[in-house]
């Protein structure tokens, strides 16, 4: 069996279930009834719906686009933030938005393990005072990450397999590339660094995978109604990385810790909206988590409430590596 709460939570039995192939439910009914809309101009536009789905993203959507107001970080780092409203849990919510030139920026993973059972320690307070952003990376089985990790170009972790997770690779001048989780070779050359996680959000040029569309029978089955808090990874087609995050913005953003917010489709759909053509889901809930630090020294912060075993750093082209 393979936990459901696929962005948030260790899994059972993940390496077993990723592997099984997904099939088609006999019965297959459209997605869960929801829609998505954003705030703006005093009110509130409904930009996505379940019934009316894109199976495919080819551009920014202009009822977000026109939202959102970039400020800058750092060179080749932004971000903005938006509103959105969806239903039930997810009825107040507000995203966080980072793009990244990894041109203009050195992009490097980090871990921490505490005891002598190795338990996950990383965080973003263990972030570096020169980081400029960091987030937790990849998804995770009890105390490790789940799937391949390559640090500063040695194998830490084996690949894992499975059609809906997506391996994130660093090679050594920089360059991010996007790998299907079945197509990792494991002596793949010129990597720095690299981390698997699912599930896979967009794939191909923008494209929503199939699991993402309707439900799916079997063991890798992802739960297509689920609410959680999120935290995604996505490519844009000019080549910077956007990476947003979800919180539940009830009462002024004081309860920011409960795990309300999207489902998978939706996060889907948001990646799609803002313009990416590939995109991967990394683990929610309350493990995610985001630091946004400019050049001012001043320092944004959204904490998760567990500690992780892996973490993605972004730091200046002139900071020297560990």
């Amino acid at each position: 069996m393979i936990v459901r709460r696929l962005a948030g939570t260790t899994a059972v039995a993940l390496c077993a279930a990723l592997a099984a192939p997904a099939t088609p439910a006999r019965s297959a009914s459209a997605l869960p009834s929801s829609a998505l809309a954003v705030e703006r101009d005093g009110g509130l536009r409904t930009w996505w719906r379940s019934e009316r789905a894109p199976t495919r993203w080819t551009a920014p959507l202009p009822e977000l686009s026109g939202v959102l107001a970039w400020q800058p970080v750092a060179p080749g780092i932004d971000w903005a933030t938006m509103r959105l409203a969806g239903r039930g849990e997810a009825w107040r919510i507000r995203a966080m938005v980072v793009r990244i030139d990894p041109r203009l920026v050195r992009l490097r993973l980090d871990t921490a393990f505490s005891g002598p059972a190795m338990a996950a320690a990383w965080s973003i307070a263990r972030a570096p005072n020169d980081a400029l952003v960091a987030l937790n990376a990849g998804q995770f089985v009890g105390s490790m990450p789940w799937g391949w990790v390559v640090l500063q170009g040695r194998p830490f972790l084996s690949p894992g397999h499975g059609p809906l997770s997506t391996a994130v690779v660093i090679d050594t001048a920089g360059r991010v590339r996007w790998v299907p989780g079945d197509s990792i070779a494991q002596r793949m050359s010129g990597v720095e660094a690299a981390f698997q996680s699912y599930p896979t959000l967009l794939e191909k040029d923008g494209d929503v995978p199939a699991a993402l569309q309707a439900p799916v029978s079997g063991p890798a089955a992802v739960d297509l109604g689920h609410r959680d808090a999120r935290l995604a990874l996505g490519e844009l087609r000019d080549g910077r990385l956007v990476v947003a995050l979800t919180r539940f913005d009830a009462f002024d953003g004081a309860m920011d810790f409960v795990p309300f917010g999207l489902t998978t489709p939706e996060m889907a759909a948001l990646m799609g909206a803002l313009g990416c053509r590939s995109a991967v889901a990394l683990d929610g809930g309350i493990s995610s988590q985001l630091l946004l630090r400019d050049t001012t020294g001043r320092t944004l912060l959204w904490r998760g409430l567990r500690k992780v075993p892996l973490g993605l750093l972004v730091e200046s082209r002139a900071t020297p590596g560990p």
